[in-house]
């Protein structure tokens, strides 16, 4: 008999891992919900939450009054919240964003600090220790921090762990880790807002998601069946780089003629002075807009519609249910994004078209922070510190 305890203990061991797992992924879930994503019985499903919720590692909370309908009200089951936190930072150009969130998915608190292009990195770095220190009034429980997930700029060779910025900062891991003194993990940050979105942005809910970021770079993110798709050397992403004009202007990717050269912020802020407009930055240019500029409102309606075209085919080729605009250029609004909508509905495939949706970005900054966040939580489940429970227990 105690032959075959030990394969049924690692087979419970298992599905209860695969709970918790599903638990760190999508936060909160029904029983039910629970049951459809993990393939487990109701009989079995029902036993492992019972165990959880004995032991502490899982909580259960009634719906809100406002979701209630007849009959009784559905719990939904989440992580415990004081089980573990989960940091994030993203190492923007010329700022750096933290986040903290709770296993549970729910957000402690936010902050950034602008710095100077160049900055060495140790400065970065003890920068974002600070922001950290500062976040829930000084607060935050950092001797319950479990993992650390960090965003950087450009592409990310195989990321996770053992990952390798292109612009070669070999050693921010080893500065982070001596930091915080906790495992690190890396990817690019535009990819990492995409997963934000998807997780708690205006894409939350959705499992196949397009995000393109518009900013002083042009870049996104593909989100598969709920989890980030980075391709085989953490190369996907890569939007700016699409060739959208023959003979272009040159690209810094080597290129010429890509996204990139016509649909940034400073692409588009210089073919704005160039037509004669007075702007600095993009809030400049959204200003001009609002006074009635036709030469603003012109050229903006030309960069949505070539970005609408690159969508489409994006969308004709990965079939999403959202796109998501992100970026400096986002906050331009209907000027850009109608334009762009008109193009990508006119482009895509009659069939889908009403499967497509299209939002702006809501994360704003921190996107790239809590994307690094939430990219911990879906790979790690941070089970670490749970309650241990009778399932962890080999066959003696």
């Amino acid at each position: 008999m105690s032959s075959q305890a030990g394969p049924l203990i690692r087979l419970r061991r298992g599905h209860t891992e695969l709970v918790l797992e599903l638990l760190g992924k999508h936060g909160p879930l029904s029983r039910s919900s629970l049951g459809s994503l993990s393939g487990l019985s109701r009989t079995t499903l029902y036993e492992i939450v019972a165990e959880l919720i004995s032991t502490g590692a899982v909580v259960a909370s009634p719906a809100e009054p406002a979701q209630r309908k007849r009959g009784r009200p559905v719990e939904k089951l989440t992580l415990n919240p004081r089980a573990g936190q989960v940091i994030g930072i993203d190492f923007a150009r010329r700022a750096v964003h933290v986040a903290a969130v709770n296993v549970a998915h729910e957000v402690i608190g936010t902050a950034s600090e602008a710095h100077p292009a160049g900055l060495p990195w140790k400065q970065r770095v003890d920068l974002a220790g600070h922001l950290v220190d500062s976040l829930a009034g000084g607060a935050l429980d950092l001797g319950a921090l479990t993992a650390l997930g960090v965003g950087v700029v450009g592409p990310v060779f195989n990321p996770g762990d053992e990952a390798t910025p292109a612009h070669g900062v070999d050693d921010l891991p080893i500065l982070l880790r001596e930091h915080f003194q906790v495992p690190v993990v890396i990817d690019n940050n535009t990819r990492l807002a995409a997963l934000a979105e998807a997780t708690w942005g205006s894409a939350a809910g959705s499992r196949e998601v397009v995000y393109l970021r518009l900013s002083y770079g042009v870049g996104g993110g593909l989100v598969f069946g709920g989890s980030l798709h980075r391709g085989p050397q953490g190369l996907s992403g890569e939007f700016g780089h699409i060739r959208v004009i023959e003979d272009g202007k040159p690209c810094e990717c080597g290129g010429t003629g890509c996204l990139e050269t016509v649909a940034s912020a400073g692409a588009v802020l210089d073919a704005y002075r160039a037509a004669g407009g007075a702007a600095d930055d993009v809030p400049a240019l959204t200003s001009a807009l609002r006074d009635g500029d036709e030469t603003a409102r012109e050229l903006l309606g030309e960069v949505g519609a070539r970005v609408g075209d690159v969508l489409a085919g994006l969308c004709n080729a990965v079939g999403p249910g959202l796109v998501v605009i992100g970026g400096e250029l986002a906050d331009t609004g209907p000027a850009l994004l109608e334009p762009l909508e008109d193009v990508l509905r006119a482009r895509v495939m009659p069939i889908s078209r009403n499967w497509v949706g299209l939002r702006p970005a809501m994360l704003g900054d921190t996107a790239g922070a809590l994307g690094a966040i939430a990219l911990v939580l879906h790979e790690s489940p941070v089970l670490s510190r749970y309650p241990k429970t009778s399932t962890s227990k080999e066959d003696a």
